[in-house]
């Protein structure tokens, strides 16, 4: 077994502690801030900061791997997310009825639950958790790295509170890692990696029903959209829920939607978040906004082979992307579980452990995050021409644009995927295209592989025979509108 030392208790580093010490490893947590969440689930939500994780306060939409791993490496997990007042809410439930089942259905569920939910259930079942030692307020400022191998060798951390050697250092750090910039300074070759801006920026405002109000029935869509910005729905635990606006970065006007009244005179415009502000609920936060976001791919191995053994990447710090697709927190606990199979052999054979690794997060995580770059660089483009007023860039509900925000990856994606209409409209009356639109959603097939079936293709030519028109549907505000709401942001 191994000594494994953590840079990081967020999810990842909470979850990837757990499971590494579930198979007799022992684990240090090491994490800077002073205070965990524990308990109650209203814990740093809404009045605690955390710049270092911007998405906290945003909604989340906690997908099938999440479901997944949990119930296979941490039932009891899980079960504390649903006592903490999460729900399942099953794909198929769109439909008066279940189309007949087929291995797999069971698994297209989405868990509807704020961050802190999951958040709270990890770090309590953690800190019950033998061999899992948890240093709160012991921030890492450093590596200790050995370069007396042919590769370098990661063979400890250096934090506030001294020196702490391990077999395995695990950056769950987050977006904003220093790690990188640690193995540099050692003397290490730099990371490789892949980086791409985020045109969107996220302007969200929580919400409570009042006394037994009653949510939207069922059937309702959780999302409009404009040809310049989205309006979204997110059901969360209990009875509270969220509203979010996304627009472009390149809106002049974006930064008006930060004002609470700004905010909601936009999400009334848009029919799915109007639905849901027609229950008059009680906001309980301001408008948060997440900006300045980028898809970020760091890999330990160059073509020269490891640039040091002893360290692996986790979550955000390995692969963080536009947050609209929810992958962050799935790619955290694949990974975390991954890991927690595989690290006894980071003692044994510390170069095989990296270039394994390397390589099954190349074949598992990697085409998940090129399929985001894909989808956000037209979606850049397209916003760009349109607010930059550039030849055909003048932009009406009616033009075929991708909406910015949820998004079908057959938009943008080769080869089959391409026959499939645009978002949702085939997906909605036929459980077909709905079973392979979920597949996709839920991290479980490719676009080539879910919609690239002949049973795919002859759904789609049955819808598109009686629905010509491959427009997107467009219900949110048209130009003028929008413009006049954001005037203030100008």
């Amino acid at each position: 077994m191994a000594d494994i030392a953590m840079v990081g208790a967020g999810i990842a580093g909470t979850a990837c502690g757990l499971f590494l010490a579930r198979r007799g490893h022992r684990v240090t947590l090491f994490e800077r801030e002073r205070e965990l969440p524990s308990g109650d689930p209203g814990w740093d939500f809404l009045e605690q900061r955390r710049p270092r994780v911007p998405q906290a306060a945003q909604p989340h939409s906690f997908l099938a791997p999440v479901r997944d791993v949990l119930l296979a490496e941490a039932p009891e997990v899980y079960a504390r997310m649903l006592e903490l007042g999460a729900r399942e809410r099953h794909e198929f439930d769109w439909f008066d009825q279940h189309p007949p089942y087929r291995p797999g259905d069971e698994r297209l569920v989405t868990v509807e639950a704020r961050r802190i939910v999951l958040e709270t259930a990890l770090s309590e079942a953690a800190e019950r958790q033998p061999g899992l030692e948890r240093r709160v307020g012991d921030g890492v400022r450093g590596l200790t790295v050995d370069q007396d191998g042919s590769v370098p060798g990661v063979r400890g951390v250096v934090a506030d509170s001294g020196e702490h050697r391990a077999d395995l250092v695990l950056d769950a750090a987050g977006r904003r890692s220093p790690v990188p910039g640690w193995l540099v300074a050692a003397g290490c070759r730099p990371p490789a990696v892949e980086s791409q801006r985020v045109g969107v920026d996220y302007y969200c405002r929580w919400y409570r029903h009042r006394q037994d109000g009653p949510p939207p029935p069922g059937r309702v869509l959780r999302g409009s959209v404009s040809p310049f910005a989205v309006g979204l729905v997110f059901p969360a635990d209990g009875d509270v829920f969220a509203l979010a606006v996304t627009a472009s970065s390149s809106d002049p006007g974006r930064r008006a939607l930060r004002d609470p009244a700004v905010f909601e005179a936009a999400a009334r415009t848009f029919p799915a978040t109007a639905r849901w502000l027609a229950l008059d609920p009680e906001p309980i936060s301001g408008v948060r906004a997440m900006a300045g976001l980028d898809n970020r791919w760091t890999g330990l191995v160059d073509r020269l082979g490891p640039v040091a053994t002893g360290l692996a990447l986790v979550g955000d710090s390995a692969s963080h992307t536009n947050p609209t697709q929810g992958q962050g927190v799935p790619h955290a606990l694949w990974t975390a579980r991954r890991l927690a199979r595989t690290a006894a052999t980071a003692v044994t054979d510390p170069v095989g452990f990296a270039l394994a690794h390397h390589a099954w997060a190349v074949r598992t995580v990697k085409p998940w995050f090129d399929q985001q770059l894909t989808l956000d660089a037209a979606n850049d483009a397209r916003l760009r021409a349109a607010f930059a007023g550039s030849p055909g860039g003048s932009v009406s509900p009616g033009d075929p644009v991708d909406p910015v925000g949820p998004a079908d990856p057959a938009a943008a994606s080769p080869g089959p995927a391409q026959a499939v209409p645009p978002p949702m409209r085939c997906a909605l009356e036929d459980p077909v295209v709905m079973r392979a639109r979920s597949l996709v959603r839920h991290l479980i097939a490719l676009p080539e592989a879910a919609y690239g079936t002949d049973e795919v293709r002859a759904a789609v030519a049955r819808w598109l025979r009686g629905n010509p028109v491959s427009v997107p549907a467009q219900d949110g505000p048209d130009h003028a509108t929008w413009t006049l709401l954001t005037a203030a942001g100008r």
